[in-house]
């Protein structure tokens, strides 16, 4: 049996065997450019397999070393991949910026950072692994935009024959000179290995006198310029001085180049992986810096705690008390991975955890207090009392205690929520129930949440809180 053969044989014992053979089947026959950031949302949409399984059976697969796993700085405009890294770790403090949209972001992890998977070279050789000797078009496809662009051969076919005026591949060292006849339309030049583009205004009268223009490519990310030119004739020169081989291309910013870049698939983003259970198991030691502080927009936190657990241990003894305990955990910590959420940390009888989503939550605090009742029903008793509280905003993704945690007011909201509540109901918060499909859950079950104001500790006014009876 070969390594590759034995490796399959160890993800088959920890990745769902389906998915196993769907991946083993991609790697054997799939196009090459189909094994270069592989879309893992994509791959369980078109394979009809569970998202969260797929994620799960490729993150073992990459621990594995059957694939590596990157962490992509995307252009929320284009969609073009601005920074590579192979770890979270590796990921700048600093703004990156989009040459072909003129812009500078800052490095969220929302909606910003993909999280892409590439078969390994040894286990199959791709052109992506050696991307300097990629056609010009399979390095634009592969290499500049993110697995999140819907490239189809009918809308590519479409850039390289409606949008492109030139394209070349210019050695290091060399110079091309391309003459051009410019229509009256917004023209970039772009190159994508060093991410540099210039426009060019084409406006004015046409003119038959030949216009001059030079552009120089280097190692340095130099501002993308604008010139204002005529329509008509252009001798554009293009040296190449980055010491690479460099793809300039010519294209007319018309509706097939935004008709392209807009459409989108979803994609797994890093957001979402900080907060799957099996990424957090597996990659433990892969997350962020100590130093680092990655800025998310919006996510939800669930925080429990069992109330009266002190009496419980009294009133039962330790080892029954201790017992109740890891069966609660257990139940808990079940229904959160089943609901895409992720435990932070567990802390004496409490758990944190987070979701990407407010209504994959609630879904699992509903669930977690019927798990309660269960347990309570099979003992005969009523003393497992589970206080859920969720809340949802923004947040910071950091290091403590050598553990992927958060920090920020959301965090301190959602844990003094959790306090309120004293008999089995949950207390959420206004961000978390104008979610649509959290109140469509609501609605469903024929819950309807009681408003209140709740002063909480350590936040200076008073908040409206909604508890779930």
């Amino acid at each position: 049996m070969s390594d590759i053969q034995a490796q399959f044989s160890v993800l088959k014992q920890t990745a769902d065997p389906v998915v196993v053979e769907a991946i083993a089947e991609l790697i054997a026959n799939g196009h090459d450019r189909d094994l270069n950031r592989i879309n893992a949302l994509d791959f369980a949409d078109r394979t009809g397999l569970d998202q969260e399984k797929v994620i799960s059976g490729l993150l073992h697969a990459s621990r594995l070393g059957l694939f590596d796993m990157s962490w992509n700085v995307l252009c929320p405009g284009c969609g073009g991949v601005l920074g590579a890294h192979a770890t979270l770790k590796s990921l700048k403090h600093e703004d990156y910026n989009c040459a072909l949209c003129a812009a500078g972001y800052e490095a969220s992890v929302d909606e910003m950072v993909e999280v892409a998977f590439t078969v390994s070279p040894r286990v199959r050789r791709i052109g992506a692994h050696d991307p300097d000797t990629l056609p010009i078009w399979e390095y634009v496809r592969q290499m500049f935009w993110s697995s999140g662009v819907d490239i189809n051969e009918e809308a590519f076919s479409r850039l390289i024959n409606e949008v492109t005026l030139e394209a070349l591949e210019l050695p290091a060292g060399e110079k091309a000179i391309l003459s051009l006849n410019l229509p009256s339309q917004f023209i970039i030049v772009f190159e994508p290995v060093t991410h540099s583009a210039h426009f060019l205004d084409v406006q004015g009268d046409p003119t038959s006198e030949r216009q001059q223009l030079s552009i120089m490519f280097n190692k340095l990310e130099a501002p993308t310029g604008t010139t204002v030119v005529r329509p008509g004739p252009l001798r554009l020169t293009l040296e190449n001085q980055s010491g690479n081989r460099v793809l300039p291309s010519v294209w007319i910013a018309a509706d097939a180049l935004h008709e392209m870049i807009g459409k989108r698939k979803p994609i797994l983003t890093a957001k979402r992986m900080l907060s799957n259970q099996t990424f957090r198991d597996v990659f433990k030691a892969d997350n962020l810096n100590v130093d680092q502080r990655l800025k998310i927009t919006s996510l939800t936190f669930l925080f429990t705690d069992l109330k009266g657990s002190t009496a419980l241990y009294e009133r039962v003894g330790d080892l029954s008390a201790f017992d109740l305990v890891r069966a609660h955990f257990r139940a808990l910590l079940e229904i959160i991975a089943a609901e895409k959420g992720a435990v932070v940390k567990t802390i004496g009888d409490a758990v944190m955890a987070t979701f990407v989503r407010p209504e994959h939550a609630i879904t699992a605090g509903l669930r977690m207090r019927a798990a309660m009742d269960d347990l309570n029903k099979q003992r005969g008793a009523n003393d497992l009392v589970l206080k859920i509280g969720i809340h949802e905003g923004p947040c910071l993704a950091v290091m403590l205690n050598e553990r992927q945690d958060y920090f920020g007011q959301t965090v301190n909201i959602a844990a003094r929520v959790q306090s309120l509540s004293t008999a089995q109901e949950i207390h959420i918060t206004g961000p978390v129930l104008d979610a649509p499909a959290v109140a469509e859950i609501l609605h469903r079950r024929e819950i309807k949440p009681i408003q209140k104001r709740a002063a909480l500790r350590g936040i200076a006014d008073k908040m409206v809180v909604y508890e779930i009876p």
